[in-house]
């Protein structure tokens, strides 16, 4: 009997001891901090400076807290919400460094023109369209006659056929041709005696044909129906779908006037708009007196610094401004949209000021007269970040103009190589060919690249930038081995130029583009590993969630 009470007693010391100490312990222990969201399960590619890898982190007003391993984060913070990546890939947010989310938008409410194989399928989407919109004014986009047997100009006998009462005007895929009516030249004013700097008026038998190049496009433009600010909201909203749903967070929109910026501005803080806008200012004497006058404008959603001048037009339209003749047409060399000493007055303004100098070049004549320009504002200047958007077909020795120092960067687009592929030889020869879609060489010399997709010209998807950019192949997985390989990009440099270094370009780099503490929690997840996987499966990579500021804002059905 002793022993069995010696035994309870001893049994019961023991565990209020053990009691005690985990008492001790639970009142030592520290408490959980609040976070959030935990993103668990996911193979996360982090895109710092080591290129590290990860599998969970912390999220908490809308940055990332920590990153590590799911079972000590979950220790650690007391989770509102859990998001399961389910062994998904999860890369930075991103960004689209050169497109036209506002262009996307109003297009959408367009005749979409986009992979016609004809001119006459042209006009059976044009007739579609009117027989379901009656528009008082036909407005679409996306023809490209080289994609048609005929490769000539399309003329407007037949739009006049069909529509001689009511205007048509159709603009190419590039943005820099359209197709008209005669009611539209009507309205416009346009006769055979019309001429302007930076463009044509192309004639046929002496009489607008009714195709129009580049700058005298405004004089259409400037009869459109006046576009309310209720489409706009559409339209802004619309792209801000299409963006997100391919796994985009940042856009920056190569082209915007003052109005649609502060409508912009607007949606965002009113918690509409949730896409990230990095806003270029379309060149015009009044923007470049407001905006140089009143300064950069910058919140965490909207970042107003840049200027978007237009030197040339499109090679597919045979408006970039080449230093000799088309190969396809002798004598015809393209055309300045903005002339040298134009380029040399808008970047010696801009060059004492926080503003970007960032200009579309297409032709190798285009390319060197905004090098030239930026090379002689930027004197004694450092870290200036002044972009050639395109950079698409330059001289040998002007390679030596990009400037790893970062005052004078690359920004393109793969897919333009890929969709220009076929015929580009054609219009430019094969010595002029070698220097063009270079982006191997671009790299090298500028020490980053920014990637992007110029849509509407080119398809949303990032996916085939990326699939473009390293494969340099189109969607049907041509040509075999691939368009100019030596300027390919490498995985690990196509997913930089599409976050970190497209950040960078944007001045952007300490609050996106890699996954990092202190950053925006802005992440695309994906359903296949882009870094991993067969060059083939790259385009059909799909994205499963898209967050903004750690929230989610696209998920996948």
């Amino acid at each position: 009997m002793f022993f069995y009470f010696y035994t309870l007693i001893t049994f019961m010391m023991k565990k209020l001891f053990f009691l005690s100490v985990a008492s001790i312990l639970l009142a030592c222990a520290p408490e959980k901090l609040p976070a959030d969201l935990l993103i668990k399960n996911a193979n996360i590619y982090t895109v710092d400076s080591d290129f590290s890898t990860a599998n969970a982190l912390v999220v908490k007003d809308g940055k990332i807290l920590e990153i590590g391993l799911k079972p000590e984060l979950e220790l650690k913070y007391k989770i509102k919400e859990t998001y399961d990546a389910k062994g998904n890939t999860m890369v930075p947010g991103l960004i689209d460094a050169h497109a036209h989310l506002y262009g996307l938008g109003l297009g959408l409410q367009q005749v979409d023109l986009v992979g016609t194989t004809s001119f006459d399928e042209v006009l059976s989407r044009i007739i579609t369209f009117q027989n379901e919109k009656n528009a008082a004014y036909i407005i679409g986009r996306g023809w490209d006659q080289n994609d048609w047997e005929d490769k000539n100009f399309p003329t407007k006998e037949k739009l006049d056929s069909l529509f001689p009462d009511t205007p048509v005007a159709l603009r190419r895929i590039d943005g820099h041709a359209l197709l008209v009516n005669s009611k539209a030249l009507e309205l416009a004013g346009i006769t055979a005696k019309t001429k302007m700097p930076g463009g044509e008026v192309v004639l046929e038998n002496g009489e607008p044909a009714g195709v129009i190049v580049d700058n005298p496009m405004e004089l259409v433009f400037n009869t459109y129906p006046k576009i309310t600010k209720e489409v706009s909201v559409e339209a802004l909203l619309d792209a801000e779908k299409e963006a997100v749903k391919y796994g985009l967070t940042t856009i920056d929109d190569a082209g915007l006037e003052r109005d649609v910026i502060e409508l912009i501005d607007s949606l965002q803080k009113e918690g509409d708009f949730k896409l990230r806008m990095y806003a270029m200012v379309s060149n015009s004497p009044e923007n470049l007196d407001y905006y140089l006058n009143n300064g950069t404008y910058k919140t965490e959603r909207l970042n107003v610094r840049s200027f978007k001048i237009y030197s040339d037009g499109a090679l597919g339209s045979r408006g970039a401004a080449m230093r000799k003749s088309y190969s396809d047409m002798p004598g015809h060399f393209g055309a300045m949209m903005t002339t040298a000493a134009q380029l040399d007055s808008i970047a010696t303004r801009l060059a004492n000021s926080e503003f970007q100098m960032n200009s579309h070049a297409i032709g190798d004549s285009a390319n060197i007269a905004v090098l030239r320009a930026y090379k002689k504002a930027l004197q004694g200047k450092k870290d200036k970040r002044w972009r050639v958007e395109h950079a698409q077909i330059i001289s040998a020795q002007d390679f030596e103009y990009f400037d790893a120092n970062n005052n004078i960067l690359p920004s393109v687009q793969p897919t333009h190589a890929t969709s220009d592929m076929y015929w580009a030889e054609d219009k430019i020869g094969a010595k002029r060919l070698k220097g063009a879609y270079a982006y191997k060489q671009l790299l090298n010399k500028a020490g980053s690249i920014a990637l992007g997709t110029d849509f509407p010209v080119e398809r949303v998807n990032p996916m085939y930038t990326f699939y473009a950019a390293v494969a340099r192949k189109d969607l049907e997985n041509k040509p075999e081995n691939g368009f100019q390989m030596k300027d390919a990009l490498t995985r690990e440099e196509a997913l930089k130029g599409m976050t970190i270094w497209a950040a960078f370009a944007n001045f952007e780099e300490d609050e996106k583009g890699s996954i990092e503490v202190g950053k925006f929690a802005d992440f695309t997840i994906l359903d296949k590993d882009i870094m991993q996987v067969e060059d083939s499966e790259i385009p059909n990579t799909k994205v499963v969630a898209t967050f903004i500021n750690g929230e989610l804002v696209y998920k996948a059905e």
